[in-house]
């Protein structure tokens, strides 16, 4: 802080009122990014540990949701403390070039991993959603976990280059981060990965927008079409030959072993929940969406206004970016990180309900029953 504040008198030239602003500003930078770095791991540690400890949590959703969290957990860990460091330091880098670029390095791959990992999440959930017999059989652990090994493979292949200078990785005082250097269209190297970023949000939302349709089409069950069986010398045959030939049984017309159709009724009477199963289960399939989606929709709405920044310092030459807008807009892709957790357990009842189970003991409130008699009147 004594460096930053001789950094703010050299600026100012000894103006008390821009001395009290920057170091006004600076404990509200600091206050904030505590806070979120605390919501962050708390929320996220929280819900790894529910997925982690409950088996009836072990299914395909929640590896990709365990996995968003632990990205969460070490961005907010090891990224955030260098610009807390960064702001108290007078809004400068101490430490050397190299640890800058593995610092910017982490950050960019946490960026890209979130967008690639929110893609195959969507594709998974539309794949439950229309084909879910396909996605019940081969959304198995391992499945998961090569599709988490491929996202982590992709992030290290974006964020890689930079590192040699592909795209450069540099302290960027405005933004109190290291972080790429966006510079004019004409000088800059990192229009591609700006572009592939925005590619993958907007396909992750046209692959939701997909489903939703898919969803709103097949909300109405089409009318069982009868078509009545071909009679010849009492001979059944043609479409509805089974259903007839289950009637003439049950009228006592029937010899040999029982009609496959009433075979089918006697399985569904002995197990008559086994629609209202599946319903739910469709119910829960479409719930898990909705989480997912709203993941995905934070992180678009956290991270466009930097973007847009970033568009601005590529296309716009010389453009001159507000400090205050940079400031939220960078403020607000840290927030990102904390704000999973908290959807997951507002929108996911599953989450709420096995999160009450397994901490029963901290959240049950029990009222102590006084001693009472029953008095009798004679």
């Amino acid at each position: 802080m004594v460096a930053q504040m001789a950094n703010t008198s050299e600026s100012g030239e000894g103006n008390p009122s821009l001395q009290n602003y920057a170091i006004t500003a600076s404990a509200v930078k600091l206050a904030s990014l505590g806070l979120i770095i605390c919501i962050s791991l708390a929320g996220n540690i929280l819900l790894s540990f529910l997925v982690l400890k409950d088996s009836s949590l072990h299914r395909a959703p929640y590896y990709f949701l365990l996995d968003l969290c632990l990205a969460d957990i070490i961005r907010s860990a090891v990224c955030f403390p260098f610009v807390m460091i960064s702001i108290t330091s007078g809004s400068s880098w101490t430490y050397s070039t190299i640890s800058c670029k593995i610092i910017a390095f982490m950050a960019v791959l946490f960026c890209f991993h979130v967008a690639f990992l929110l893609f195959c999440v969507s594709v998974t959930r539309y794949m439950a959603i229309a084909h879910h017999r396909f996605y019940s059989k081969r959304m198995t652990l391992w499945t998961c976990v090569a599709v988490i090994c491929m996202v982590w493979t992709l992030s290290v292949a974006m964020a890689f280059p930079p590192v040699f200078d592909v795209g450069t990785y540099k302290f960027i005082r405005e933004e109190e981060q290291c972080i790429f250097e966006h510079r004019y269209l004409k000088a800059n190297d990192t229009l591609g990965f700006m572009l592939m970023l925005a590619v993958i949000v907007g396909t992750t939302h046209v692959v939701y927008m997909k489903m939703l349709f898919f969803v709103y089409d097949h909300r109405k069950m089409k009318p069982a079409q009868l078509i009545p069986a071909i009679s010849q010398n009492w001979t059944f045959h043609g479409p509805g030959a089974t259903g007839q030939a289950a009637a003439n049984w049950i009228a006592g017309f029937g010899r040999g072993p029982t009609p496959p159709t009433l075979v089918g009724i006697r399985q569904a009477l002995h197990n008559p929940n086994k629609r209202l199963l599946v319903l739910d289960e469709f119910k829960m399939e479409k719930r898990i969406s909705k989480m997912f989606y709203l993941i995905t929709l934070a992180f678009l709405l956290m991270w466009s206004p930097y973007i847009v920044a970033c568009y601005l310092r590529v296309f716009v030459k010389a453009s001159a970016i507000p400090q205050v807008y940079l400031t939220a807009a960078v403020w607000m892709t840290f927030a990102q990180a904390g704000v999973n957790p908290i959807i997951c357990f507002i929108f996911n009842k599953e989450l709420r309900v096995r999160f009450r189970a397994r901490f029963e003991c901290c959240l049950s409130t029990q009222t102590p029953m006084e001693s009472y008699c029953v008095i009798g009147t004679i």
